[in-house]
């Protein structure tokens, strides 16, 4: 159940980054934000981008850790 837990937070979080990235795209598209303001908004970017990476290979030790439905282990 544990597992559960931590793929539904990690789905969750992964969810809010993907939100803050939307959000940062469409403050730079809108093209009224001042150069300064959107360099730094493009490295906040970068790093929500690192952030979502990290979260993804979590996920993914999460996943790797559990066997596929219907599979069954060789012995």
């Amino acid at each position: 159940m544990r597992d559960n837990d931590a793929m539904s937070d990690a789905a969750d979080n992964l969810d809010e980054l993907i939100d803050r990235l939307e959000r940062a795209a469409a403050q730079l598209r809108s093209g009224e934000l001042s150069a300064d303001a959107a360099a730094t908004l493009v490295e906040d970017c970068a790093a929500l981008a690192g952030e979502a990476s990290a979260e993804l290979e979590h996920r993914a030790r999460l996943g790797a850790e559990e066997p596929a439905p219907a599979q069954e282990t060789l012995l």
